[in-house]
């Protein structure tokens, strides 16, 4: 009998995969990054061809790396960051560029779509904002900006959907991905509104098929299994959204539990079964996700920081030539040699503090048209004072949404758990740690979305029973406590952040304006 169990997760970054057998221990890991493209303010663009390639390379390595036969493959899940959306023809094949969790092109759809539906009937439905740009406004804006490539349009797909239509030629959409369609998906029945569909003429025939992420709902092709060096006919169950899969691999599976992933967004959850928090004003201030342990009756509250781990990626990427090379040439992480620079700095920055709002903001501010914000720059500041402030701000920004959270009388279990991403920096850790003020723990292994694929991939084809094995798994270390003089001058900082952007969120709209009209005026 077939054991092993394949998980794919796709970020805003790059991608991952890794194999695990029954006991939940990881065989093999593959990790492929892929650049993202910003060729106008607002727009953040992938090649979609560049996650099929991925998902071959990974596939192909981590079936190597285990030394593990195509038929050994019980099962696989795929996730992805979201809102994302490809867009494909009846082949299959992209007709635009995907547009990733970081794109804010669609702003004036929002409004018009605002208008048509009215704002307090998408919350009541979504129990979610419009704001979020979900993928059905983005699908709007191609409707009234591209026709021609909308009318070629036969599935607007996330990109976990479209690696399993690549795998199974199904095009499909999981219950906790839905949600990130938005406007028209009622979040409490699992349903699309076909009236308000209707409202926008976008047809329900571009949507997947709806399932569960336990679903089964295809095989490998035979074509896929050429491609992939998988053997036809492997089951591949619906899917989740990333976040989801990354909690669950550190346990997430009980109402309170309380996960924080520093990927390209900075990502905080809290699970529950409060469905009156869905609609409150507080709860609308989160983003709110079917979970995938029980979509229809449990829930994860989610608070986004839109640039969390990219803010460091920008950093490096614009900034940090000398460490790339040192990488290159040593082997030593880019990342690492930034955080090293930062930890030699005092808590505080000396006086800089920094809006992290490369792309706009998610949580709990919803403002598109915010933009990063450097105050208090100095002579006596360098590079290490930079990175230090950016990494405190992004800390402010998860803060703000965490202190909604705890007013909204959710349950929430101490630790905060950290998980993917930049959390292996023991510098962001204990800014995190001091700013919140609460325990925090790391989560061992630390192999993150990829292996809560794997384990809904489990569940999906029947090797295990239900998700309690990933509590049983995970295993934490590096405990930390609140420095408590340190939280206190924080909160000096973070109240000071707040003003900052009270003061600049007129001049954030002024400077949108501005960029637009000598856009379309060049």
């Amino acid at each position: 009998m077939a054991t092993r169990l394949l998980g794919i997760d796709f970020g805003t970054g790059g991608a991952k995969a890794c194999i695990i057998d029954d006991q939940g221990e990881v065989l093999a890991y593959a990790y492929r990054e892929y650049p993202i493209f910003h060729h106008r303010p607002g727009w953040s663009e992938h090649d979609p061809e560049t996650y099929w390639t991925a998902t071959c390379e990974m596939i192909q390595q981590v079936l190597r790396d285990t030394q593990c036969l195509p038929q050994e493959i019980a099962g696989i899940a795929v996730s992805s960051a979201l809102p994302s959306m490809v867009l494909v023809d009846d082949q299959n094949l992209p007709v635009a560029a995907a547009t990733n969790l970081m794109d804010r092109r669609a702003t004036e759809e929002v409004n018009i779509i605002r208008d048509l539906v009215g704002e307090s009937l998408i919350e009541e439905v979504t129990a979610n904002r419009i704001e979020d740009h979900p993928n059905l406004v983005n699908l709007y804006w191609y409707q009234r900006n591209k026709p021609q490539v909308y009318e070629r349009i036969h599935k607007a797909l996330t990109i976990d959907g479209f690696i399993v239509s690549r795998l199974t030629g199904e095009y499909t959409l999981n219950s906790s991905s839905a949600v990130f369609y938005g406007v028209a998906f009622d979040i409490r029945k699992g349903v699309f509104r076909d009236d308000i569909l209707d409202s926008l003429q976008i047809s329900p025939e571009l949507i997947p098929r709806l399932c569960d992420s336990t679903d089964i709902v295809g095989e490998v092709s035979a074509e896929a299994a050429r491609s992939t060096g998988l053997m036809a006919g492997t089951k591949v169950v619906g899917g989740q959204v990333d976040c989801n899969a990354g909690w669950i691999a550190g346990g997430a599976v009980e109402p309170g539990d309380m996960q924080l992933n520093l990927g390209t967004s900075g990502v905080l959850g809290v699970v529950h079964q409060n469905l009156d928090y869905l609609n409150s004003p507080d709860g609308l201030r989160m983003v709110n996700i079917p979970y995938t342990t029980s979509p229809r009756d449990t829930f994860a509250a989610v608070a986004v920081t839109t640039t969390g781990g990219q803010a460091l990626r920008y950093l490096r990427d614009t900034f940090g030539e000398g460490e790339v090379d040192v990488e290159r040439m040593l082997k030593v992480s880019s990342y690492d040699l930034i955080t090293l620079q930062a930890r030699d700095i005092p808590p505080g920055s000396e006086g800089l503090l920094v809006l992290p709002y490369l792309m706009g903001e998610r949580s709990p501010i919803w403002d598109t048209s915010a933009r990063a914000v450097m105050f208090g720059l100095s002579l006596h500041h360098h590079r290490g004072h930079v990175f230090r402030a950016f990494m405190e701000g992004v800390a402010y920004a998860l803060f703000d949404s965490y202190s909604v959270l705890k007013q909204t009388g959710l349950q929430i279990n101490h630790p905060l758990i950290f998980n993917e991403g930049g959390a292996k920096s023991d510098v962001w850790r204990r800014i995190i740690t001091d700013v919140f003020g609460i325990p925090t723990a790391m989560l061992k292994g630390r192999t993150g979305a990829p292996l809560g694929d794997a384990i809904l991939a489990g569940v999906g084809v029947g090797v295990f029973d239900d998700f309690s094995v990933a509590k049983e798994w995970c295993k934490y270390r590096e405990h930390l406590e609140p420095d408590e003089k340190n939280h206190e001058m924080y909160m000096e900082y973070f109240q000071l952040y707040k003003d900052i952007y009270s003061n600049v969120q007129g001049n954030f709209r002024d400077l949108q304006s501005i960029v637009r009209r000598h856009q379309t005026n060049n």
